[in-house]
């Protein structure tokens, strides 16, 4: 974590994070999320486009926009992601407390991340059954 909450009244959160695995498609219902790619190769879904970012590039991702992240073919992107107002990093925290609970074949599971999700203003877009 650079700066969160705390540190900035609430204003944003900014953390350096690895990207390790895809994060499924959601939507940010209060925040927005600005990320910008310091090495390696992000593959970034927004509503229904596909982009992909190297070092250097920024992308933002309005609240209330559907988007999902994952690691180029290269690897593992390292990436500062922004968000406004704070509180992004309460979220990550919460998942990283909660762990292998929320993944499946290897992978995050979005019906088990909404459980946490949901008291953060996000929504992951769960398969229809």
């Amino acid at each position: 974590m650079k700066a969160g909450t705390g540190d900035t009244e609430g204003r944003f959160s900014l953390l350096e994070v690895v990207l390790a695995r895809e994060i499924p498609r959601h939507t940010h219902h209060g925040a927005d999320e600005g990320v910008y790619v310091l090495d390696g190769e992000l593959l970034v879904d927004i509503g229904h486009r596909s982009h992909t970012l190297t070092a250097g590039q920024f992308v933002l991702l309005p609240h209330g926009v559907p988007h999902a992240l994952r690691p180029g073919p290269g690897g593992p992107p390292r990436v500062l992601q922004i968000s406004s107002p704070g509180g992004w990093e309460c979220f990550v925290e919460d998942v990283i407390e909660a762990g292998p609970r929320l993944t499946v074949g290897g992978g995050l599971d979005p019906a088990r991340l909404n459980g946490i999700a949901g008291r953060h203003g996000i929504t992951y877009e769960e398969p229809s059954p």
